[in-house]
């Protein structure tokens, strides 16, 4: 059977995607994107803006749980009111975006943010308003914004309304600076995203910076990552691991035991299945069985595991054992340092 260059992206592969500790923000936020130096980062903070009778887009994350249109738990929007409370009392005109959601079929009333801007009218002494728009920023949203008065709130529709969002296409970018003066980012949980609200914006608004939260995230990172207290024991879930590969491969370098639970918990048991076979020397597609195995392994896993060493420089045709180039990988799941 021959080996493909491809494995599908649904079934189980060990390409490291993403890094999350590397924050795809803007240079003006970020001068540097050593992740060993996050602590001591020369960022620009809220702190350093002048903000009175500007336009400031803050990016913040009302990702919040619903039911029934009704909010459940209102702690990302808590989260966010020391930013928004600090520009409010500067006399900053202060715009929020945030997504919320995963709207697959373009605009979704149920994805709305009307909600979480009724509940942060209850928490701010701000006038706040809400602006509906299926295209998040147009006509109606720029008169209302030009109709603001310095201390004002007004909350955009879901960013991921318009479908540029995910993809960082550069017009919604624009459509997001084009009423702002000033960008903040405070947005923790999206951080990692290259989005439009999140990085492609700041190609277009000269100043930009973080957050409080942002700057408590990062402090606390950085000095939990590179200056723990032992024994360091991390723990992680959730269901998608390709978005936590690099960062389970940055952490089994820094703490003592790594926890690892929810959905993804099945994904490390079936790459154990895939690293017991690259133990062995399998011709490729052969099916078989083995002491380690309790099963015999499909076509497919077969397939998977070949076309993985494939993809790392090993001669095709043949599985090689421990001692190749897999078994720099081995130790991250097989079970040695992980829970």
């Amino acid at each position: 059977m021959k080996c493909t260059n491809r494995i599908s992206e649904k079934s189980l592969n060990f390409r490291l995607y993403r890094i999350i500790y590397e924050f795809p923000f803007h240079d003006a936020v970020y001068r540097r994107k050593d992740v060993k130096q996050m602590a001591e980062l020369n960022k620009v903070s809220v702190d350093d803006l002048k903000v009175t009778g500007k336009r400031v887009l803050v990016r913040v994350d009302f990702n919040v749980p619903m039911k029934d249109g009704v909010i459940t738990n209102d702690n990302r929007i808590q989260a966010a009111l020391p930013t928004i409370n600090k520009l409010v009392s500067e006399g900053a005109k202060v715009i929020l975006c945030s997504h919320l959601g995963k709207p697959k079929n373009g605009p979704e009333e149920k994805f709305s943010l009307k909600a979480a801007a009724a509940r942060l009218a209850e928490l701010v002494s701000a006038k706040v308003t809400f602006v509906p728009s299926d295209v998040v920023v147009d006509d109606t949203v720029r008169t209302a914004v030009d109709k603001m008065q310095n201390g004002e709130i007004v909350v955009l529709e879901n960013t991921r309304f318009r479908k540029e969002e995910t993809k960082n296409i550069e017009s919604f970018s624009k459509d997001l600076a084009s009423i702002a003066d000033a960008f903040v980012m405070d947005a923790f949980g999206s951080a990692h995203r290259a989005h439009c609200s999140t990085v492609g914006v700041t190609e277009f608004v000269k100043e930009t910076a973080v957050g409080y939260l942002m700057q408590k995230e990062i402090k606390f990172l950085g000095n939990a990552v590179e200056n723990p207290v032992r024994p360091f024991v991390a723990i992680l879930g959730g269901a998608k691991v390709a978005d936590k590969l690099n960062v389970i491969s940055n952490l089994l370098e820094k703490c003592d035991t790594l926890i690892i639970g929810g959905g993804m918990a099945y994904t490390f048991l079936k790459a154990q299945v895939l690293f017991s076979l690259m133990r062995q020397y399998v011709p490729c597609g052969r099916a078989g069985e083995y002491p380690e195995i309790d099963r015999p392994l499909s076509d497919e896993e077969y397939d998977e595991a070949e076309q993985y060493l494939f993809d790392s420089g090993i001669e095709d045709g043949f599985v090689q054992e421990k001692g190749s180039a897999s078994d720099a990988f081995i130790p991250a799941f097989d079970g040695t340092g992980v829970v």
